[in-house]
């Protein structure tokens, strides 16, 4: 089983490539924000850590945290942000650590890949085999953004700001996947990286 880790910068494409991914070979695919979110859940590691960080104030009322009520109690605040960051990333990580040697051991799927904006910054290079990335011209980005989330240009610009530089991706990632024209076109450098390892599902 090949371990391949999906990254690339907000509206670059990647849950779409994830989809032809699922569709074309035999794979588990596993989204780093989902992890996240089950293990924020009750009885998840980071729930009792998180709540103690922030207070019973961001529960709702099932016991569940809330993540608009989280949102807001971080809000501008880059240390309890860091210390959000610093309870999750690990946990998440860990989380994929155990899943990949799961998988390996089951030998069920050729392919096993991980999709997250920050693989590079987590040092996810290390345990991947191959690291790819979702190349996505800005101008393609901020009109996709627009269109399919309706995202502000400030709001844009901040995230932007906020994410690697190219020049780290194409450091870090072994193969590039360019998505800045049609899904077609992404699809089809899939399909040659990729070969005769592909299903044929038709």
């Amino acid at each position: 089983m090949k371990v391949i880790g999906i990254t690339g910068g907000v509206g670059s494409g990647k849950t779409q490539i994830l989809e032809y991914l699922k569709e074309r070979t035999n794979c588990r695919i596993i989204v780093a924000d989902r992890v996240a979110h089950e293990l924020e859940e009750p009885g998840g590691v980071c729930y009792e850590q998180i709540v103690a960080l922030l207070s019973k104030e961001i529960l709702a009322e099932d016991g569940r945290i809330d993540k608009t009520k989280m949102a807001a109690k971080i809000f501008g605040d880059k240390n309890l942000l860091t210390r959000i960051n610093e309870i999750v990333h690990p946990a998440v990580k860990e989380y994929i650590q155990s899943a990949i040697v799961k998988e390996r051991k089951a030998g069920d799927f050729a392919y096993l890949f991980i999709e997250a904006a920050l693989l590079i910054e987590n040092g996810y290079c290390e345990i991947v085999d191959e690291m790819w990335y979702i190349h996505t011209d800005e101008r393609t980005r901020r009109e996709r953004l627009r269109a399919s989330r309706g995202y502000s240009d400030e709001k844009i610009n901040s995230i932007i700001k906020e994410q690697l530089a190219e020049e780290e991706f194409y450091r870090h990632c072994s193969v590039v996947i360019d998505n800045s024209k049609t899904l077609q076109s992404a699809f089809r450098q899939i399909d040659e990286k990729l070969g005769e390892e592909l299903c044929q599902k038709q």
